[in-house]
């Protein structure tokens, strides 16, 4: 029994993140888990940036409407799902995967939760579980999965390396450099042959 377990951003769809800086202008907002390894102090930067000019969940939802899935990542998606479970893990927030999630298909998305004033100020974040992609793959096998993984940065780095195949995809040369092991791919079409060839399709 197998189950395949994605990232969301970076591999489905761009960088929420990065979308923001640009779309606000604030470049600090650039860093993501590719740069940061840390997520929580990643988060508390943001967080403390997001207070510095006065924005707050409102100004990010605005952008994320306008954030389109990667081209080919939905025909990727539904491929995938036609013959295999697929659950993506993401460190992002329902807050902001919703609207990503309808674009995409609902696929079923893993992910944590914000805490948001009544004014609309973003004055913290939950975490779903402690080092949720590498426990969450975890609780798939304990429960008689086989996973397969891929992401494209260093908090997935856990969950590829403790699925029975896990591939990294459109990362970075660091990333790829630090990790030769990993096989590392740039098109849906490389990631697609290599999953089924996992799973021996």
């Amino acid at each position: 029994m197998y189950i395949t377990c994605l990232d969301l951003e970076g591999v489905l769809v761009p960088e929420i993140w990065i979308a923001f800086a640009e779309a606000s202008g604030i470049p600090e907002l650039r860093k993501t888990t590719r740069d940061e390894p840390d997520y929580e102090k990643l988060m508390k930067y943001r967080l403390g940036i997001l207070k510095e000019h006065h924005l707050g969940l409102k100004e990010i939802q605005e952008t994320i409407a306008t954030i389109d899935p990667m081209p080919g990542a939905k025909d990727f998606l539904d491929e995938l799902r036609s013959f295999t479970q697929v659950i993506i893990i993401s460190d992002t927030f329902t807050q902001f995967a919703s609207p990503l999630m309808k674009k995409l298909g609902w696929p079923t998305i893993f992910c944590n939760s914000l805490e948001v004033a009544k004014d609309g100020e973003i004055t913290g974040f939950r975490m779903r579980i402690a080092d949720s992609k590498l426990t969450t793959v975890k609780a798939l096998q304990s429960i008689g999965y086989d996973t397969i993984a891929s992401g494209d940065s260093y908090n997935d780095l856990g969950m590829i390396k403790a699925s029975k195949a896990g591939f990294l995809f459109k990362t970075t040369d660091r990333i790829k450099a630090d990790n030769p092991e990993l096989p590392a791919y740039e098109t849906y079409e490389e990631l697609m042959t290599a999953i089924k060839a996992a799973m021996n399709i």
